[in-house]
């Protein structure tokens, strides 16, 4: 596996030769710091611990600071590991966009955007019942009834009910690199990659 920690800038479309339009995601991804190598002998299992995005040291509590000091980089944000890196690289190492190539396949891994506690017409697509005549209470978005005829005494677990809603992690496979822009650290990744505007997202292959 390869990887890289990214962040969301937002959506655009670009044109082929051909002439045919491509929906894109921008994501600003890296340059990461390598500011961890684990491997089998010391922790049981191979991994490269990835930092993205600077933080003001008067934030960091001393534990971070001294863990990224022996990278001998500034404390970074988000700190994320790939297990099984494919690539060799050392500790206090950059990673950067030229680990892809246009064109290959990759998966996205992100949050997605949080809708609060949501009723059961927009978050599991209920049609409701009945129209909406005069004189109707609001009975169209109502679930329904959420038992059932074996006489159970209880309600099954996995009825599809109102609640929270959003704040999943997701991951998006078969995503292919349409354009990568190396001197703003800029990947164009096709389709749509879940999360808002600004959301962290990891790029692994």
């Amino acid at each position: 596996m390869k990887g890289i920690i990214g962040k969301k800038i937002g959506m655009t479309s670009i044109f082929s030769s051909d002439g045919r339009q491509t929906a894109c995601t921008i994501i600003e991804a890296g340059p990461c710091t390598v500011t961890q190598v684990k491997t089998k002998d010391s922790d049981g299992y191979a991994s490269l611990q990835l930092a993205f995005g600077d933080k003001n040291e008067k934030h960091s509590i001393k534990a971070e600071t001294n863990h990224f000091a022996k990278a001998n980089t500034a404390p970074k944000k988000f700190v994320k590991e790939f297990r099984n890196y494919t690539l060799e690289k050392a500790l206090g190492e950059i990673i950067t966009v030229d680990i892809f190539t246009e064109g290959e396949k990759v998966e996205v891994v992100g949050t997605t955007k949080g809708k609060g506690f949501q009723g059961v017409v927009k978050r599991h697509g209920f049609h409701g019942v009945g129209g909406q005549s005069h004189g109707q209470h609001d009975r169209s978005r109502a679930p329904g009834s959420i038992g059932n005829s074996s006489d159970a005494s209880r309600v099954f677990k996995g009825v599809r009910m109102a609640g929270r809603m959003g704040s999943d992690r997701v991951k998006l496979k078969g995503l292919k690199v349409v354009k990568i822009f190396p001197d703003k650290n800029y990947i164009l990744i096709s389709g749509s990659v879940p999360g808002h505007n600004g959301s962290i997202v990891l790029i692994q292959k």
